[in-house]
């Protein structure tokens, strides 16, 4: 088989402990999984886990993963850059239709993550009735860290999920008071796609989310699992 143009390198996240890697396909994202975020965003209590979750994605590509600090491009066409701290779910398998009890089967690992938000953007479209994409998929929207195998740190289920931007902590929460759990987020999905090895799910962030600057240093953690850390160029 002939390429007219090589192919892409393929994208990759490290597996904490191991040399092996973890390869992307897709991202996925659930919105207002978290009662503070969703009211400080404006949200209804309609919005907060009484309904089936909602979804948006990003690119693959537009990943930037790996450990130590990670050097992530202050986006064009914005002037309010916003942090959003999550735990992402990396799958090992997929599937259809899947049952919540059986969910956690198809999880290899679990991270910590920075969904990326151009929140101007984001309001116009809302005010407008348009799409998000170009406010969620951007170049280098999606952030992550090493991944821990489900084999070394179980499924979290609750424990501290933070953000410090330049040392002073904007974002503090529990895994336990997600809306939706892990389950439920993977179930709900697989009804909407089919779920493949190497699909990633940011799972929601805790309230606080606000503005980033080029120079800033981001640290974020999950308890149990790999931490964060970037700075925004």
């Amino acid at each position: 088989m002939q390429f007219v143009f090589p192919l892409p390198s393929p994208v990759v996240l490290p597996v904490a402990g191991s040399d092996a890697v973890f390869p992307v396909r897709r991202i996925f994202c659930v919105g207002r999984n978290y009662a503070e975020h969703a009211r400080e965003m404006g949200a209804t209590a309609q919005a907060e886990g009484l309904e089936p979750p909602f979804f948006f994605t990003k690119p693959g590509d537009a990943l930037v993963g790996g450990d130590g600090v990670l050097s992530v491009s202050y986006p064009p066409a914005t002037a309010n850059l916003h942090h959003e701290v999550e735990m992402v779910v990396a799958l090992g398998a997929g599937g259809v239709d899947v049952a919540a009890d059986v969910a956690a089967g198809l999880v290899f690992g679990y991270g910590v993550g920075l969904d990326l938000t151009r929140r101007d953007i984001q309001a116009r479209a809302k005010e407008k009735g348009h799409p998000w994409d170009m406010a969620k998929g951007f170049d280098q929207s999606a952030v992550c860290g090493a991944l821990a195998p489900v084999a070394t740190v179980g499924h979290p289920r609750a424990g501290a999920i933070w953000l410090k931007v330049n040392g002073e902590l904007r974002q503090q929460g529990d895994l336990a008071q997600m809306g939706w759990s892990v389950e439920d987020i993977i179930a709900n999905l697989s009804t909407l796609v089919r779920l493949q090895a190497g699909d990633l799910i940011y799972t929601g962030t805790p309230a606080g989310v606000g503005p980033l600057y080029r120079g800033d240093l981001l640290e974020a953690g999950v308890d149990g699992l790999p931490g964060l850390r970037a700075r925004i160029d």
